[in-house]
């Protein structure tokens, strides 16, 4: 196929580390032009938004070069999006109420949606959910979050907010002390939240992310390996939680920790399982993205396939 002849869309990936980008063709899915920056959302929603603007241009220019039919912009975002693609929270990224979507349609037709429905879109349509009617795409990382995909599409709710499982607190009281408890799963299992209770751990400032974790457990490090193993176990027990509501045919995993492996995932299967109430549903598959941290930005432009040309189209010819 020569290049004149193919078809793309260009994917954001804009999460709290990292914005990961490029130029992904249809039907195949591959990626080309592939460039990653750090987000750096410190910096304040308008110095991210410039660097989101100034990517999405390079690659619109790039595919422009090389005579790609170009659909559209795609991006997903690590924050809460409603059904019309406006950005409402702020937790990662400040640009609640900023009209991203309307910036980035300047340099070409675009479509914000959450990161990790973007990321459950690009799973159907090239992962691990296709040829899935009914599953469940969990995404591990900064954060934590969730999108149910039905016959290829995602649940957004009524206010786009079918995302959140892991960032508000379950209540309870200790049966011991009688202390009121208010754990946050994302602040107990997240990767930021695995590398703060290390360094608590070990009375240590210097490190700084979780793959230090996972390196000091690989050793031996009985602190580590309790850490990962109940976070794992925390998580498996939101995931069971899901599949006891929902009922799916399968739990995908996503996102840089989620597809990890080892002692985290070992332990999140083990718990999952554990976890699930319905005998026929316990030994539903549990399985990591297949596109592994690629999700996202596939997804993204997969977001503007489903869009524009219409996903039973885009479907019949990915398949």
């Amino acid at each position: 196929m020569s290049n004149k002849q193919k078809r793309g869309a260009v994917g954001l990936d804009i999460g709290g580390t990292k914005i990961a980008a490029g130029i992904v063709l249809w039907p195949s899915g591959e990626i080309l032009h592939r460039v990653l920056i750090p987000t750096q959302p410190a910096r304040g929603g308008e110095a991210v938004l410039r660097d989101t603007l100034g990517l999405a241009r390079q690659l619109n220019h790039r595919a422009r070069e090389e005579g790609i039919e170009l659909a559209g912009i795609g991006a997903g975002i690590a924050e809460l999006v409603d059904c019309d693609g406006n950005v409402t929270s702020s937790c990662t990224i400040d640009w609640s109420g900023r009209p991203i979507q309307e910036k980035l349609s300047e340099i070409a037709p675009a479509r914000v949606e959450s990161d990790v429905r973007a990321a459950a879109m690009g799973e159907a349509s090239f992962g691990v959910g296709r040829g899935n009617r009914f599953f469940v795409y969990i995404t591990v990382g900064t954060g934590i979050s969730y999108c149910l995909m039905q016959n290829g599409q995602p649940l957004r709710g009524a206010h786009g907010n079918a995302i959140t499982m892991a960032s508000s607190p379950l209540t309870t009281v200790c049966t011991h002390c009688g202390a009121k408890l208010r754990p946050v799963l994302e602040e107990f299992a997240s990767g930021p939240a695995i590398a703060k209770r290390f360094r608590s751990a070990k009375h240590a400032e210097s490190l700084e992310t979780c793959q230090e974790v996972f390196r000091a457990a690989a050793n031996g490090d009985k602190d580590a390996m309790e850490i990962l193993t109940s976070a794992g176990e925390a998580l498996g027990v939101s995931a069971a939680f899901l599949a006891n509501v929902l009922d799916p045919e399968m739990i995908a995993v996503g996102g840089g920790l989620g597809t990890a492996g080892g002692l985290y995932w070992n332990s999140f299967e083990s718990s999952c399982r554990e976890h699930i109430f319905a005998d026929n549903s316990r030994r539903l598959p549990i399985v990591p993205a297949k596109l592994g941290a690629d999700s996202g930005l596939v997804g993204a432009a997969t977001v503007v396939f489903m869009r524009q040309r219409g996903r039973a189209n885009y479907a019949q010819e990915a398949n």
